[in-house]
Formats: C-alpha cells, sequence, structure tokens
C-alpha cells in the first residue's frame, strides 16, 4: 500500500503535492518523491525529485529548487520489490524522460514485461516492479498518452493505481485502477488524483470514484472517465462531510478498527501471485527441491504475536509435510546454546523486521551454519537484509502498535508454506492439494462475513466488559487464536487475559475459575470439538460466564453458553484465522468500553528494538 497524489490546474503544484504526501504517510513511508512539468525555461520540462525516507527528507531536498509548474504527480511508498531506497523511490521515469509513472500495488508479470522491454532496447536502474510502467508508457505512446495507458491497463496483471505525465502532453494527467484505490477530487482551481480523500480535503469535498479497469483523463477543467472498453462514462461526483483526521482512517474511529477491517484485502494481497489459477508458486522461499525433501528440522523463532503464528505454522507443516518443527522465543533462543542441525531450515517471523531478539537469534543461527528464511511486512528491514532469503507479506503499513492484519497475513504465509512443502515432499495428493488451495481462495470472503456480522461481538462486549478476569480456550488449531486472544486482550483493555490449552484447565488454572471470570472457547467443528464441549461444562459448572467461537450451524453450543458466535464453515486445519477474527473485534470493543486509546496502548511500541 502506497499513496498518491496528483494535481492540474491554476495553482503551483510543489506545495499541494507535499502536503498531499504529508496526508497520505499513514500509506507508506520509507520513500517519497514528487514529479511536475516545470516551465521556468520557456518550455515544458519534467523535474523529477526524490528520498529515501519519510516525507520530511524529500520537502527539505525540494527548499532549494524552483518549481513554477501547476502540473505535477507525488508518492510516498510502501515497498514491495526492492529496497527503500532513492532510486527505487516513485516517480519513475521512461528512457526518454518525458514520461513519469507512481503506482500503487504489485504487478505480478513485471519480470517477463521487463524482458521484453530489455530486448527492444530499454534501460532500467531500479530494482522495482514499478518501473515497467513508464517503459510500456513510451512503447504503447503514439501521441495520446490516454490510449497508451488502456493498451498497458490490459497487458499488466496485479493489482495498481497508476498515474502518469508527461512532457509531451503537459495539459492533462492519466490514470488507471486495478483493484488498488484511486478517487478524483474536483475543485474551481483544479482537479486532483488520489490514493484517498485525505490528500486532498484542504481543497475540496467533492470527489469521483474511479472503478477498476477504467481510465482518467484529468485536466484543469475538466474530467473524462472510460470503461474497460474504452468507452466515455458519465459521473457525478458527490460530496464528503469527513474532517482530514477523521477521513485518515477511512472513516472508522481508530487505526485498529480500520486494520480490522481491511484484513480480507490483506490476506487477499498476501496470497496475490503465489497462489493462481489453482497452483501454488512458492520460488521466493529460495530452496530447491531436493533442499525441501531433504529437511529433517524446521527451526521457527519469532517474539509476540508472530510466535502465535509460528505455533498455527508448526502444526500444519507438521500434518500436512511431516517435517518436525521447533518453535522458540527469539528472546530465549541465543542464551541457551542452541544446536543447530544439519538439514534445517531456520524461519523467523517478524512483522517489523527489526525486532532485537528475533535479529540475534538468526545471528546466532547463521553463525552455526543456518540457512534462514524471514517472513516480514516491511520490505528492506534489517531482517530481510541478514536472511538467505525473505517473503513478503504484503499486509500495508499497520499503524495500530497491536498487531491484526500482519497476523493474518503472517498466518497465510504458514498455510502457504506448509502446503508447499507437502506438495514437493509428496506427502499429499493432487486432490487434498487442490482442495486447500480452493479453501484459501475463499479465506477473504468468508472474513468479511465475519466483519460484516461485528455488531454480534460488539454487543457481546457490551454485556461482559466489566469482568477483569479471562481465560482463552483452546485445542490443536485454535490453541494459538486463544494465546492470540489473550495477548490482545491485554494489550488493548490492560485486564488480566490468558490463554490456555483447554486440557490443560484441570492441571492449575480452572482454580481461577469463578462467577468473576469469563471463558472464552474457541471451538470450531473438528475432532476435538466434543473434548471442548466437555471443557466448557466443567468452567460453567464453577459459575464461569462463557463466550465461544463456534462453526455455523452448530446446534449444541446455546445450552451450554451465554454467548456465542458463528464463523463461516472451512477446513479444520485453517479454521483459525477465521476464529481470530472475533476475537480480534472482542478485544477492540472492551477496550473501547474501558476507553483505552487501542492505536497506543501503554507501556508498548509497534518494534521493539532492545532488549
Amino acid at each position: 500500500m502506497c499513496g498518491i497524489v496528483a494535481y492540474i490546474g491554476k495553482k503551483n503544484c510543489k506545495k499541494i503535492l507535499i502536503n498531499g504526501l504529508k496526508r497520505l504517510e499513514y500509506r507508506g513511508y520509507d520513500s517519497a518523491g514528487i514529479s511536475f512539468l516545470n516551465n521556468s525555461s520557456g518550455a515544458c520540462r519534467m523535474k523529477v525529485v526524490k528520498e529515501a525516507g519519510k516525507i520530511k527528507e524529500l520537502e527539505e531536498e525540494l527548499k532549494n529548487i524552483k518549481a513554477d509548474g501547476h502540473c505535477g504527480i507525488g508518492h510516498t511508498r510502501w515497498a514491495t520489490h526492492g529496497e527503500p531506497t532513492r532510486i527505487n523511490a516513485h516517480p519513475h521515469s521512461d528512457c526518454t524522460g518525458n514520461i513519469s509513472v507512481v503506482h500503487n500495488g504489485i504487478i505480478e508479470n513485471f519480470q517477463e514485461i521487463k524482458k521484453e522491454l530489455k530486448r527492444k532496447g530499454h534501460k532500467f536502474v531500479s530494482q522495482t516492479d514499478t518501473e515497467v510502467l513508464p517503459h510500456l508508457l513510451e512503447e504503447y505512446n503514439s501521441g495520446d498518452l490516454l490510449v497508451a495507458m488502456q493498451k498497458l491497463v490490459k497487458k499488466i496483471k496485479g493489482s495498481g493505481a497508476i498515474v502518469a505525465i508527461s512532457s509531451e502532453n503537459s495539459n492533462e494527467i492519466i490514470g488507471a485502477r486495478l483493484a488498488s484505490p484511486l478517487i478524483v477530487g474536483v475543485s474551481k482551481n483544479g482537479n486532483f488524483l488520489a490514493s484517498d480523500m485525505p490528500a486532498v480535503l484542504e481543497h475540496t469535498r467533492n470527489f469521483i470514484i474511479i472503478n477498476d479497469y477504467e481510465t482518467v483523463r484529468l485536466k484543469k477543467n475538466s474530467v473524462e472517465i472510460y470503461d474497460k472498453e474504452g468507452k466515455l462514462v458519465e459521473r457525478e461526483s458527490f460530496k464528503v462531510n469527513w474532517s482530514i483526521s477523521n477521513a485518515e482512517k477511512s472513516g472508522y474511529p481508530d487505526f485498529m478498527l480500520k486494520e480490522i477491517f481491511e484484513q480480507p484485502r490483506g490476506v487477499k494481497e498476501t496470497m496475490r501471485g503465489r497462489l493462481a489459477n489453482g497452483n501454488l508458486n512458492f520460488d521466493e522461499i529460495n530452496l530447491s527441491k531436493e533442499q525441501i525433501k531433504n529437511l529433517d528440522k524446521i527451526q521457527i523463532i519469532a517474539c509476540g504475536t508472530s510466535y502465535h503464528a509460528a505455533l498455527a505454522g508448526k502444526q500444519l507443516i507438521e500434518k500436512w509435510a511431516k517435517i518436525p518443527v521447533e518453535v522458540d522465543y527469539g528472546s530465549e533462543y541465543r542464551y541457551r546454546d542452541p544446536i543447530v542441525e544439519d538439514n534445517c531450515l531456520f524461519i523467523a517471523i517478524t512483522q517489523s523486521g527489526e525486532t532485537i531478539d528475533t535479529l540475534s537469534a538468526i545471528r546466532e543461527s547463521r553463525n552455526k551454519g543456518a540457512k534462514v528464511v524471514a517472513i516480514t511486512n516491511i520490505v528492506g528491514s534489517t531482517v530481510a537484509r541478514e536472511s538467505d532469503s525473505v517473503i513478503y507479506t504484503h499486509a500495508g503499513p499497520e499503524i495500530g502498535v497491536c498487531a491484526t492484519k500482519t497476523f493474518t497475513a503472517q498466518i497465510i504465509v504458514m498455510y502457504l508454506m506448509a502446503l508447499y512443502f507437502a506438495k514437493i515432499r509428496a506427502i499429499i495428493g493432487q486432490d487434498f492439494y487442490e482442495k486447500v488451495i480452493e479453501e484459501l481462495e475463499f479465506i477473504p470472503n468468508k472474513i468479511q462475513d465475519i466483519l460484516n456480522r461485528a455488531e454480534q461481538i460488539k454487543e457481546i462486549a457490551n454485556q461482559t466488559y466489566k469482568f477483569r478476569c479471562f481465560l482463552f480456550l483452546g485445542r490443536i488449531y485454535g490453541l494459538p487464536m486463544a494465546l492470540e486472544g489473550a495477548l490482545k486482550l491485554k494489550e488493548i483493555s490492560y485486564i488480566h487475559a490468558e490463554g490456555y490449552p483447554a486440557g490443560e484447565m484441570k492441571h492449575g488454572p480452572i482454580a481461577l475459575t469463578d462467577k468473576k471470570t469469563v471463558v472464552v472457547g474457541i471451538m470450531p467443528e473438528g475432532e476435538v470439538y466434543e473434548k471442548l464441549l466437555s471443557n466448557i461444562q466443567e468452567v460453567k459448572a464453577r459459575k464461569a460466564t462463557i463466550f465461544s467461537i463456534v462453526t455455523k450451524g452448530d446446534n449444541k453450543i446455546g445450552q451450554y453458553v451465554h454467548y456465542y458466535f458463528e464463523i463461516p464453515k472451512t477446513m479444520e486445519e485453517i479454521s483459525g484465522i477465521l476464529s481470530i477474527i472475533p476475537l480480534q473485534l472482542y478485544s477492540y470493543y472492551i477496550a473501547k468500553n474501558l476507553n483505552r486509546d487501542v492505536d497506543q496502548p501503554r507501556n508498548l511500541a509497534k518494534s521493539v528494538t532492545v532488549e
């Protein structure tokens, strides 16, 4: 997820673009840049200025650059292909320097296009997928940049909002949308394109939404929108009454809730390019088939929420691929002189890519000869640089301190990895392989189904937020989610909460259970359902208030619990990712009832960079 803003009109564009990027910095903050058409020399010339780091670095660079242009584009980057460096920052240019492009999304077939363009003599300077776009426009452009953009949209695969300007067509900006947001802002002083409304709310509250596969020609006094077939579309603007701060959160009261609701898209983006046409592609893991077949053990290192994703990965890798897996805390691993065996793969999971304990564990294992695969959300992070290969989750920026959408993205990567290993090792058959892929492809829709019923969770939270002791119980695939559910509640509500294997209740935790306790049972249908039902009856006998997560159509649970929430049916092995969504919402609504700051809970930081 990146941020785009563009302007053409009566005013100087430099300040408009910089202020717009500042409003979009929550969408990406590792590099930024602008292109504008400068008329100071009497001729229209393209000027591109970009910097790695925060937008303030770009702003400082622009202080000494004169700009009288009234047409320009800007971008703040969330890196997906190529590290966050100046050369990889947007905008990107064609060979002539006449065309400049910004892009938000992922181009799945960029390598194929890049090879094709190189054969035709095009020169590339960055590591990004985006750089193929200005070169494609150069290739297709015969005088009308809009027509070139329409050809480009049919050529590329993936997602993207694309905006381009050309020094040969200085009175227009051209845009296109493929599954990434793009809106038009309309004002008497000019027109705008942007990823989100906050970028231009200080200039206008009149907007037009661009739909998938549509292209748009923006001039200072007109907006032309074209459909997939190139036909002109009539569409009226609408007015919004949001404040700028409200719009940054897309109308949600907090970033955390916004990010919970972004999970269908986050999961889809994590699978994009890896699951396609019923097949799983995981070449980025950088292991040969022989290496995978010869694996004797996998060691996973993580901390906090990532540790719970690791536990979910352990279960499926062992079940599907039949590889023994150990999971360890990064903070403990290096202090016990760990043994690194031959044919052992080391996997490090960290949302930020900067977690000091996980980094230390990587360094310890590599010193002992381990091969390391990192799973992270941050391109160019330290973990990514210090590992042998890296798998990016592509969840987009997560502003809230507590992980939500990055957790479900990590879970998806673990599911994919387990299936990939199992297929290569010939542990599973083709029918099972196809069944899992089909189920995973439906997961975003099933998450959305849960989110559509968030009010049910809110009502349960309203009835239980005054309790001060919570026990989260699960078995097998529900256990990591019980641990994560308890952690979420602790993090943002400051209530005592613990996650346990349900079978361990009688080994101590049941002593905590009384009428002041809420027990949350993660109990979708599966082989341990009846055992969980027995555990629930045990705590009910001790007067606990019980809330259970169950599968749709469960006709038993109502007589045993006070509250329950139904999740859609899916394979037992991958039910965990659906179970965690209502638990995230539950923690959120309890915290809101207690007037907690859910985006910045006390004593916590987004990335733990010191021991």
